[in-house]
């Protein structure tokens, strides 16, 4: 199965690849975890915790790293949801495609000395306004799957 690809491609642009790493919390009364991010001359928007790989780390411990640098909270992979591709524009102007890693994760504990991006602001949201929400297309995607899987079991 291909690996499907999100976002739109500027035609002038040229889109870096950049290993990134995310994942889909879902508390036992069904939210799901986001990060609220604020930066400076941006309207705040809702990404999934996770992000960029690290030299020599892994999709599933880069997940975690990320989840416990934006939220407080360290967790585990459960199962990987799947893999995508997401096109955008950073706020320093710099084109990447996403080549994600999105994981199921589960709750180990909270952890609030791990958080280090004080722009980023852990929220709970109902499973429909995170898909409505969620900045990348592909976020919204994950977690979508992962409903629709949990509705099969």
């Amino acid at each position: 199965m291909a690996t499907p690809q999100f976002g739109e491609r500027g035609p002038a642009l040229a889109y870096r690849d950049r290993p990134a790493a995310f994942g889909v919390l879902t508390r036992e009364d069904g939210r799901v975890a986001v990060v609220v991010v604020e930066k400076p001359g941006y309207p705040p928007w809702c990404d999934l915790p996770g992000g960029a790989l690290e030299p020599g780390e892994d999709d599933a411990a880069a997940m975690v790293r990320e989840f416990g640098e934006e939220t407080g909270l360290t967790v585990a992979p459960v199962a990987l949801i799947g893999r995508a591709d997401q096109y955008f524009v950073t706020t320093d102007g710099e084109p990447r495609n996403n080549r994600q890693a999105l994981f199921e994760a589960r709750l180990v504990r909270e952890a609030p000395a791990l958080k280090l991006e004080v722009d980023h602001a852990l929220a709970w949201l109902a499973p429909l306004e995170a898909i409505a929400r969620l900045r990348h297309d592909s976020h919204s995607w994950a977690v979508a799957l992962l409903q629709r899987r949990r509705q099969q079991v």
